[in-house]
């Protein structure tokens, strides 16, 4: 967990990475090689969709990475929490982290915080590694912001579509 003075340090690290183009390759594949359907399409309508409750349009690059820049101040918030898990685990380690990083976050609401899960800190693995003297065996898998959620904020109000449950489950016996 970061906060404070360590998280402005963290975050400075990471933009002045940003605008330099000093990524690594993540350690791990976090997106698809290939994207498919309806994949695809559902990650185009949510990116579309941000950008346009932001008014920031399609063509207009200085906004879309001023926006994507805001990831490396964890979008403001006070807190930034960064999950790892030790790579010498196996697959069924990164769904336990998937519970657990669900658990963190609503635990955060239960406390009336807000959280935002960030894959984009794993393309700067190795600064994060550095600034918070990470062993070599720790892998970081995200980062999430912590705080209270702005009101004011036109992407808070942004709501992602959501697949119906029909769609992906099968019923059996029910």
């Amino acid at each position: 967990m970061v906060a404070g003075a360590a998280k402005d340090q963290l975050c400075q690290r990471l933009l002045d990475a940003v605008d330099h183009g000093k990524s690594n390759t993540p350690e791990y594949h976090y997106y698809p090689q290939n994207w498919f359907e309806p994949y695809l399409e559902r990650r185009r309508r949510c990116g579309f969709g941000l950008y346009a409750t932001l008014g920031i349009g399609r063509d207009d690059k200085a906004k879309r990475e001023a926006q994507a820049r805001r990831n490396f101040q964890l979008f403001d918030a006070p807190v930034g929490l960064f999950i790892t898990m030790d790579r010498r685990l196996e697959t069924g380690s990164f769904m336990d982290c998937g519970m657990f990083i669900q658990s963190v976050m609503l635990a955060a609401r239960g406390q009336g915080l807000h959280t935002c899960p960030q894959a984009a800190f794993a393309w700067y693995h190795s600064i994060i590694r550095d600034e918070l003297k990470l062993d070599e065996n720790s892998l970081l898998l995200c980062g999430i912001a912590l705080g209270y959620e702005d009101m004011q904020a036109p992407e808070n109000g942004f709501i992602t579509e959501r697949e119906s449950a029909e769609n992906f489950t099968t019923f059996h016996g029910v």
